[in-house]
């Protein structure tokens, strides 16, 4: 190797050591909506900029209809431009003395394009904040947290329709199971989870089959970024209970403040069926949940 290239790589490398040897966060993507729950995920994401300094970007999107006079529609309409009106003022308001941040709209209205244009702008950040699709809540596509984790390519935080979050990353607890989803996951927290307080890795499953090893090789994965973590295995205690549900039993038991976990896609087919996957944990989480795929 030469002289230059081998500087460059040492020098890299301190970089990287100094800032712990992970991905940093420093572009941050905050999804607003109409909804109430838009200001409890844009405080979030503004603590976690300023602490990160990072820029923040919020982008509004949501479903809207052309406005009809006649035989003639156009867009966007005066409901869709007064809602985008008051998501800017409450961004411009929340972000106070952030050094970087901007306010985007997607400007589209239907389904597919509001989830086209939200995936697409979530490739160009580190970290992406949104909400757990409510039910009541009529204004957006049902399936966009699974398009925006499957997707998008980047770390997905799902913030829960209900509740208040205020030190999000104190107590992660790490869904493991040896797979890539679940390593990517794991990494992409990293940066995020290195101050944590105290951090537990959970595999559920039927059987015990985590060999000394195997939990000694992860847990100094963990101590080469500054985190100290104990690891468990869980296993339901019932034949009834599945294990979606005893790993949200298990965050609940351990007062965890955040679950990270790998997200499955269609094709392993567990976005089907009760107690079994990525759906179901999206749609039963009690605490934010960061994913990624």
């Amino acid at each position: 190797m030469n002289g230059s290239l081998y500087q460059r790589f040492a020098q890299r490398y301190k970089r990287e050591e100094e800032g712990g040897g992970s991905m940093t966060i420093k572009n941050i993507m905050v999804h607003l909506d109409q909804g109430a729950r838009t200001a409890v995920r844009l405080k979030l994401a503004v603590d976690l900029a300023r602490h990160h300094q990072a820029r923040l970007v919020g982008v509004f999107g949501q479903r809207g209809q052309a406005q009809q006079v006649g035989l003639v529609s156009s867009w966007p309409s005066a409901e869709y431009a007064a809602a985008a009106e008051a998501s800017q003022a409450l961004f411009c308001s929340a972000v106070g003395d952030l050094p970087s941040w901007e306010w985007v709209d997607i400007n589209r209205g239907s389904d597919t394009e509001v989830i086209r244009l939200l995936v697409e702008n979530g490739r160009h950040f580190d970290f992406i904040i949104l909400g757990q699709h409510e039910e009541n809540f009529q204004h957006l596509p049902k399936d966009l947290a699974e398009m925006m984790i499957l997707d998008s390519g980047r770390p997905v935080l799902v913030v829960p329709y209900a509740g208040t979050f205020d030190d999000v990353f104190a107590h992660p607890l790490v869904a493991w199971n040896d797979a890539r989803e679940a390593a990517r996951a794991l990494n992409d927290a990293l940066p995020l989870i290195q101050s944590a307080q105290e951090t537990v890795v959970v595999r559920v499953a039927w059987e015990n089959k985590v060999t000394r090893e195997e939990k000694a090789t992860l847990l100094k994965h963990l101590q080469a970024h500054g985190i100290t973590a104990s690891y468990e295995v869980v296993t339901p205690k019932s034949e009834r209970v599945q294990l979606m549900d005893a790993l949200l039993n298990t965050v609940s038991d351990q007062g965890a403040t955040l679950l990270v976990m790998g997200a499955k896609g269609n094709g392993n087919n567990l976005f089907k069926g009760q107690g079994a996957g990525t759906r179901y944990i999206l749609e039963h989480m009690t605490v934010p949940v960061l994913m990624a795929h």
